[in-house]
């Protein structure tokens, strides 16, 4: 399967560039915006295609068409203003789910955010417009045609371990973090799962292996 990973300089991506190109069942290419990104991907064998988010619908969908499936893990960072969260996190985000649309790249996996159908919650948060961004590309890849499964993590951590996680099949009681390696071992996970076509899976650290927290969510 050739996987398209948008995003791929990021921390999840960057994990999950390498466990891809560790499987014999992957061949991954990593999406980045920067030529100078491109030597960490060299280091581990993972070929890079450098493009801009910001770049029209047709030529991400140009990006896109030679590929089996997208996994989608870019977002704009906590150093950049709410501009860039709307033209990476929701812009971006909807025109990678047109332009797989658009070329038949059935496969769609979203990292979003847990608390993003959470209106309530949205006021309470120091980032309202960010969980409004997740939102709203969440709701038009729900929409499309696409066989997408839609990851919500709660806070990131840097632990290496992937540890246990809890799923939940909407919004509920979660812990408070859980080890981005965790959230690219459930993308590599479910990558090929037809029982996650469809799901949105809320997810924070907990008491399962991923194997089992797939299984029980996707019951």
């Amino acid at each position: 399967m050739k996987v398209l990973v948008v995003g791929a300089n990021g921390k999840i991506g960057r994990i999950l560039s390498k466990k891809l190109s560790a499987s014999e069942k992957y061949e991954p290419t990593a999406f980045i915006r920067k030529e100078e990104q491109r030597a960490y991907f060299d280091e581990i064998g993972v070929p890079a295609i450098v493009e801009s988010l910001e770049q029209s619908e047709e030529v991400i969908g140009n990006v896109i068409k030679d590929f089996d499936a997208v996994v989608f893990t870019a977002g704009s960072g906590g150093k950049t203003g709410y501009d860039k969260t709307l033209e990476i996190d929701l812009d971006g985000a909807i025109k990678a789910v047109h332009g797989a649309s658009k070329h038949q790249v059935k496969r769609f996996i979203m990292v979003s955010a847990a608390h993003a159908d959470e209106r309530s919650y949205w006021g309470q948060s120091s980032i309202k417009p960010y969980y409004i961004a997740k939102h709203y590309a969440d709701k038009e890849l729900s929409q499309s045609d696409l066989d997408f499964t839609i990851l919500r993590p709660v806070r990131l951590t840097d632990d290496e371990k992937v540890g246990k996680v809890k799923m939940l099949k909407e919004p509920g009681l979660l812990e408070r973090e859980i080890p981005r390696a965790a959230v690219a071992e459930t993308i590599l996970t479910i990558l090929e799962d037809k029982a996650t076509y469809g799901k949105i899976i809320e997810m924070s650290r907990g008491e399962d292996n991923i194997a089992e927290a797939v299984k029980k969510v996707c019951s």
